[in-house]
């Protein structure tokens, strides 16, 4: 029995939701975003979402809440949007942008230039004193969270000093180091 599949979700003013053949299609001020569906059926009624399962199968019940979770999100993104945000830990390590063009310096022999899609908006923060932060804004939850963790695959936190780049609030596991 799946408890998030049962929720109905939400259509909050100004989105409009959409269903037709199988492909559930989402649209607000931010964006519109499209996601295709099987083994179970979506229905729009009363300002809510609801979908709704054949049987209790293994996988009907799973596809029964990964289609609610994932139609939740594609709502919220196109009323509210999602972001992430990067911090880079170690000295040296810079960002800049030029548009959708992020250029990182992270104690390679090079620089890493990185084209951004142009459905992610980004913005590089430099204060002197703190570790420079990317920000990572867009409609599409899924987009946001691949780009992020590609620019997080450049450099992994390590566990002894915490270098490297990290999410904003992440908490690590740090080893000590040599026993003297």
């Amino acid at each position: 029995m799946s408890r998030i599949g049962k929720n109905p979700v939400a259509i909050p003013q100004g989105v409009t939701v959409e269903v037709k053949d199988n492909v559930i299609t989402v649209k607000g001020k931010l964006g519109e975003l499209t996601q295709e569906f099987s083994d179970v059926t979506v229905k729009v009624e009363d300002g809510q979402v609801l979908v709704e399962r054949p049987s209790d199968s293994k996988d009907h019940t799973a596809k029964h809440g990964l289609y609610r979770s994932l139609i939740n999100n594609m709502v919220e993104g196109v009323s509210n949007g999602w972001s992430k945000q990067l911090e880079l830990v170690g000295v040296g390590y810079r960002a800049s942008n030029q548009g959708q063009r992020l250029d990182l310096a992270l104690g390679f022999s090079h620089n890493i230039v990185l084209d951004i899609a142009p459905e992610v908006k980004l913005e590089t923060v430099s204060d002197k004193g703190k570790n420079p932060i990317i920000k990572l804004t867009s409609h599409d939850k899924q987009l946001v969270g691949q780009v992020a963790a590609k620019i997080r695959a450049f450099r992994r936190p390590e566990p002894y000093k915490g270098k490297g780049i990290k999410f904003v609030g992440e908490q690590l596991r740090r080893k000590a180091g040599k026993s003297a």
